[in-house]
């Protein structure tokens, strides 16, 4: 038999977990709330992920401030300037009535 494992690995190297993709648990439940809300959203909008964008952004903020992950800019991970909404400012409506 060989020096490795029962499947070939090198029993004497440590293992090195990926860059990304795992991070430490929330143990201390210190980001439930964001977890919940976003969840909360993913459920009542038919889980339409690009409805609760804002949850999720908010969810890894909040991972991100309390070391649950690597800090690192919001954009590197999906989320770039807000888009603007159409929605017409009523207060303006009413001053050229």
């Amino acid at each position: 038999m060989s020096a490795g494992g029962a499947f070939g690995g090198n029993r004497g190297a440590r293992p090195v977990p990926p860059e990304k993709g795992i991070f430490p648990l929330d143990h201390l439940h210190e980001c439930d709330q964001a977890k919940k809300e976003y969840i909360a959203c993913l459920k009542t909008s038919g889980f339409k992920s690009e409805q609760c964008r804002h949850l999720s952004k908010k969810y890894l903020e909040c991972r991100m401030e309390r070391n649950l992950m690597a800090k690192q800019d919001i954009s590197e991970l999906g989320f770039g300037k807000e888009p603007e909404t159409d929605t017409p400012n009523i207060d303006n409506e009413k001053i050229k009535n």
